[in-house]
């Protein structure tokens, strides 16, 4: 086996696994904004707090999944030199 095609194939394993994390932001993002509207259904007065609450989270959640999609893109289209 050459040491290229283990490099190219190790950089594709590399990339479906930062695909999960991408996975993982989605549906952690679907069960913050569920929690989210449960929660302003039961107190309506609390709804400043909760979504100021869920913007932030929302964001940290889907940073970290733009950071899985950036490098899974970059293993695919750039690999890794050896």
């Amino acid at each position: 086996m050459d040491s290229a095609g283990f490099i190219a194939g190790m950089s594709a394993l590399g990339a479906g696994i930062a695909a999960l994390g991408v996975i993982g932001g989605g549906i952690g993002t679907g069960n913050a904004t569920g929690k989210a509207v449960e929660s302003i259904a039961k107190q309506p007065e609390a709804s400043g707090k909760i979504m100021s609450a869920l913007i932030i989270g929302g964001a940290l959640s889907e940073a970290t999944a733009i950071y899985g999609f950036l490098l899974g893109l970059l293993l695919i289209l750039f690999g890794v030199k050896g």
